[in-house]
């Protein structure tokens, strides 16, 4: 723990001024975990508000080769306060459709707008620290998210309960508000001249790169098995008759043990190598994700919620730190972008097939998130040759 401690106290001020704006931003995080169940309650069915939550997944696809593209072209510090003001008005926008067609059009736009920050912020945190201090700066990183993510949960629910609106205009302030902590507090980060690149280039070099291709066929498992999380849990709890208040109280446990103990099990994590630790992460992930479908009652559903958060404490802080050691300096917007496009094409296929194996057999659908989690941690444990 000293280490990690000493570690943290030679991060830049950059570095905590990023780490303070994601807070924000992850706090108000209302809308995405809440947007299957407004759906269905405003009579639309589980199908149909997955397709709305893929098209979502769908703009984090485009958001994250083009936000790794833009971090490495015009500098961090736009590309995030670009996201964050692009984010607000899509947001709003959204709060206001009513049909079918417009609202999955509106959240393929906000998820392009909001999910733009994410390669940048990822890239910029890698610029400001050196190999050694990245997996307790990427550690911090994931704190401050989950500090965010430990009241935004309950909140959103407690919002949702007086109105669905308050939902939609809490989260387009809080992105309002990093936009601005990021104009004018953040540094560009390094950015490459496009004159001495061929076309394509940082994308090539990217695919050649048989460690990175490996972790993202990793990627895309656990992705699929934990954006079940959004889509089927938030329906399975409501058919066991809980209330969206509990569906955040649920989450927010997640979010409550992260910032109690995943700096502790940082602490540990840094000293040791980061492909086994990612899949034992990935393999405890998809254990308590799977476990879902033999609980009912709030104990028991809490007790999954446990199970899967510690995985995720155990693969996350360092998964970050892994992708930013493998890119090269001038790539590394566009390695974070492909990793965060890996993950958005996991957002966009896991609701579409999640919910329609839910609604014709909910027991199937934890258990291909068992089989899932499974093939994730195989694959994070392959070397390269």
């Amino acid at each position: 723990m000293q280490s990690l401690i000493a570690n943290l106290k030679l991060l830049p001020r950059a570095a905590w001024v990023l780490f303070g704006g994601t807070f924000i931003n992850r706090f108000g995080t209302f809308v995405m975990p809440f947007l299957a169940i407004y759906m269905t309650r405003q009579g639309f069915t589980p199908a149909q508000a997955g397709l709305a939550v893929s098209a979502y997944g769908g703009g984090h696809v485009v958001a994250s080769m083009l936000g790794g593209h833009l971090a490495d072209r015009i500098g961090r510090r736009h590309t995030i306060a670009l996201s964050m003001f692009a984010s607000t008005a899509t947001m709003l926008a959204l709060s206001q459709a009513r049909a079918l067609v417009p609202i999955i059009v509106l959240a393929f736009l906000v998820g392009m707008a909001a999910e733009l920050y994410r390669p940048a912020a990822a890239a910029l945190l890698g610029d400001l620290v050196p190999p050694e201090q990245r997996v307790a700066a990427f550690g911090m990183y994931r704190f401050a998210i989950n500090l965010g993510f430990a009241a935004g949960p309950a909140t959103a629910g407690f919002l949702a309960n007086k109105s669905f609106f308050y939902v939609f205009a809490g989260d387009a302030v809080t992105s309002l508000l990093y936009g601005m902590v990021a104009l004018f507090l953040l540094p560009h980060g390094i950015r490459s001249p496009q004159k001495d690149e061929r076309p394509s280039e940082g994308l090539r070099v990217a695919l050649r790169d048989r460690a990175l291709l490996y972790f993202l066929g990793a990627t895309l498992c656990i992705t699929f098995v934990e954006f079940q999380l959004h889509t089927a849990f938030p329906l399975y709890i409501a058919s066991l008759g809980h209330t969206p208040a509990t569906y955040g109280m649920l989450l927010s446990i997640n979010g409550v043990m992260i910032v109690l103990f995943e700096l502790v099990l940082t602490a540990w994590t840094q000293k040791l190598p980061a492909q086994p630790l990612i899949a034992l992460g990935y393999g405890l992930t998809g254990i308590g994700i799977a476990l879902t479908g033999l609980a009912a009652s709030v104990p028991a559903l809490a007790a999954t919620v446990v199970v899967w958060t510690i995985g995720e404490m155990i693969y996350a802080p360092v998964s970050g730190a892994y992708v930013t050691n493998l890119a090269p300096e001038r790539y590394r917007g566009r390695y974070m972008g492909l990793w965060h496009s890996v993950f958005s094409i996991g957002m966009v296929l896991a609701p579409l097939i999640g919910t329609w194996i839910y609604s014709r057999n909910s027991a199937a659908l934890w258990w291909t998130c068992f089989v899932v989690g499974a093939a994730g941690a195989v694959l994070a444990l392959v070397k390269a040759k």
